[in-house]
């Protein structure tokens, strides 16, 4: 009787579907939709997806626009790319192929975020163009923000928080992006943030204009 209940239900409520190497899998749909959590949240979901070179002021930016939601009454998550190699991807090293499915793995998390209703802040060096895409193909509501960190290369180096750029000269690193691994920045990216007139803006500055851009399409307006 229970395995007879059971298959009325997948018939009626649960989609089957191969994805990947798995097969006879079903998708459960909640019975909390994602504009109802939304609406609990007053806000409006998305991903603020951070880029650019080791130094830019990825997780400057990320940490800074996190507080200023916060004091706003608006609820987000920072997936930071190096917290996530302690854990989720602890697994992966920096190959090419490493670093693809590191980004998959965080656009899949993101996308998660996204559907509780929060606003997800991922930061990642994300150095290839491709990947950064795949993951923007995962948001077919254009919930994809895109945001150039363009800082050159010198001034990331002379900044060099980690002492990584160092090491990468001395060829203690291999594969380091910028110094021998390419880095291929975004062609459309909804927000580009450099310097101007040689100066690096604030932290303030930086906030400021990702949150006018989330304001002006109404991801922070509360319902």
């Amino acid at each position: 009787m229970h395995i007879y209940i059971e298959t009325q239900k997948t018939s009626k409520e649960l989609k089957m579907s191969t994805v990947g190497n798995s097969t006879n899998i079903f998708w459960q749909e909640s019975p909390v939709g994602k504009l109802e959590r939304q609406k609990l949240l007053h806000q409006k979901s998305c991903v603020v997806w951070i880029t650019g070179l080791s130094g830019s002021g990825k997780s400057t930016l990320a940490c800074s626009l996190s507080r200023e939601l916060f004091t706003r009454g608006n609820l987000s998550y920072v997936l930071d790319g190096d917290n996530l190699r302690h854990g989720l991807n602890q697994d992966l090293g920096f190959k090419a192929e490493d670093r693809t499915e590191n980004i998959r793995r965080v656009g899949e998390v993101a996308k998660l975020f996204a559907d509780a209703g929060l606003i997800c802040i991922a930061s990642l060096i994300s150095p290839y163009r491709k990947d950064r895409d795949s993951c923007r193909a995962m948001f077919p509501d254009a919930n994809f923000i895109e945001v150039f960190m363009n800082m050159p290369l010198t001034l990331c180096e002379e900044r060099d928080p980690k002492g990584l750029y160092k090491l990468a000269r001395a060829g203690k690193i291999k594969g380091f992006t910028g110094i021998d691994d390419p880095y291929e920045p975004p062609l459309n990216c909804e927000i580009e943030i450099k310097q101007k007139a040689g100066v690096c803006p604030t932290p303030g500055a930086m906030v400021g204009e990702v949150v006018t851009y989330l304001e002006e399409k109404g991801y922070l307006q509360h319902q």
